[in-house]
């Protein structure tokens, strides 16, 4: 979650399943942390770290285009499953882009982890907002939640955040009134109509998207979990017109069911975090989990496109 503000500060909080020494520990030790820092599709080589105030983490990132991101970590507070404070993006050949202070704290056995980023100015905080958002940085701490989940349950997740500036009212209705679902879930580029519905514990929906070239797929949910107006949780399978399960019809080694769990978070009067988590269901194979972890950059690319059809309709609400 990116706050929108119009001060020198950009805000995010995050809430991990897992205690506050998993988290630390992801954080702060550099096997653990080449797993999953920076963006998807990024990867990190570290040079020397030195983790304690006036130390350093040298390291490199390197993005998916082969081009190469320099970096030298400054940091100035270490307090072991607490505090971090640090500068970020600075190397040989320019000062630090910010100020980042990262806080850890245990809530009923998770791990909240609120992160503010300080730049010199508040034009200078947007401008780094617009950048994070191009460049999927958000993606980060989707992939630090994945990687504590692999650690604690063995389990292959997919996790992504958005924030939403609407109340957490509206946002429920987003995801159970039919009528507003059908005008945003499917990917871009796809319509979706509801044959069927019956959103509700025990219920189950019955769909069909179209795409270009008269593409046609259908679809069927059931839900097992409506805690109204913070969780729902259900199964996602694809179907024949008859609404018989079939494998997906563009990867058939794609899992035949998906769980699909979403929690709403209200983080203000009118703004609402959306926590969704992604992960497959019931009897896999090990080529279907394969399958799943290698299209972890292309299930953010979807959802990412589904939430920018979320946004263009609220604003229409």
């Amino acid at each position: 979650m990116v706050t929108k503000t119009k001060s020198n500060e950009i805000k995010i909080t995050r809430m991990y399943n897992a205690p506050v020494q998993v988290v630390w520990d992801a954080w702060t030790d550099l096997k653990q942390v080449a797993q999953w820092w920076g963006p998807r599709g990024f990867t990190i080589t570290t040079h020397s770290k030195d983790l304690r105030p006036g130390g350093s983490w040298k390291y490199t990132m390197h993005g998916p285009d082969g081009v190469d991101y320099p970096n030298d970590t400054q940091y100035f507070e270490v307090e072991k499953c607490a505090k971090l404070v640090y500068d970020h993006g600075g190397n040989d050949d320019q000062p630090p882009l910010f100020r980042v202070t990262v806080l850890f704290s245990e809530v009923n056995g998770k791990t909240k982890m609120e992160m503010s980023m300080t730049l010199a100015t508040p034009e200078a905080a947007e401008e780094t907002r617009k950048f994070i958002k191009m460049a999927g940085g958000d993606s980060t701490w989707d992939r630090l939640a994945e990687f504590v989940e692999k650690e604690l349950s063995d389990k292959e997740k997919f996790v992504i955040n958005r924030s939403f500036d609407v109340p957490l009212k509206l946002m429920f209705e987003m995801w159970t009134d039919p009528k507003q679902l059908s005008q945003w879930l499917s990917p871009t580029g796809f319509k979706m109509q509801f044959i069927k519905s019956d959103i509700q514990p025990g219920g189950s929906t019955f769909y069909f998207m179209t795409g270009n070239a008269d593409l046609k797929m259908y679809g069927r949910a059931e839900y097992l979990e409506i805690e109204k107006p913070n969780r729902i949780v259900y199964t996602q399978q694809f179907c024949d017109e008859n609404e018989k399960v079939i494998r997906h019809p563009m990867s058939p080694t794609w899992p035949e069911t998906m769980l699909t769990t979403m929690e709403l978070t209200e983080e203000g009067p009118d703004q609402t975090r959306v926590t969704l988590t992604w992960e497959p269901h019931g009897v896999t194979t090990s080529e279907e989990i394969e399958t799943f972890i290698k299209s972890r950059s292309s299930m953010t690319q979807g959802w990412t496109g589904s939430f920018n059809k979320l946004d263009e309709h609220l604003s229409s609400c």
